[in-house]
């Protein structure tokens, strides 16, 4: 049994300046979710989406991310595996997937 991975989407309910024609950051989160599961189901994995501008109190690493996020080190919606940034802006669906099979997860067919 491969050990459950966590993905985190961070993001706001504001659009960034250069994703005007993009989805939401929630919607990115959403979609993320559904296709992940729809791709490897039944294995091990949790999602989660943090705001920027309310990051958990009880966690310095995710206030941390979200600060750079707004001080613009990153675009958002920013996607982590871990602690790996695996896409920011516009995430690609397809360098998720790379990383998902990295890390043991099969895809269905």
């Amino acid at each position: 049994m491969k050990k459950p991975i966590e993905l985190f989407v961070y993001g706001s309910d504001v659009q960034c300046p250069s994703c005007v024609n993009l989805p939401s950051s929630k919607d990115t989160y959403e979609w993320l979710e559904a296709a992940l599961k729809r791709k490897y189901p039944n294995q091990p994995f949790s999602i989660m989406y943090i705001d920027i501008h309310h990051p958990p109190q009880d966690d310095v690493k995710k206030q941390e991310i979200s600060q750079k996020i707004q001080n613009d080190e990153y675009f958002y919606p920013l996607v982590l595996i871990e602690d790996q940034i695996i896409g920011e802006g516009n995430p690609k669906l397809k360098n998720i997937y790379e990383e998902m099979e990295k890390r043991g997860y099969q895809p269905t067919e």
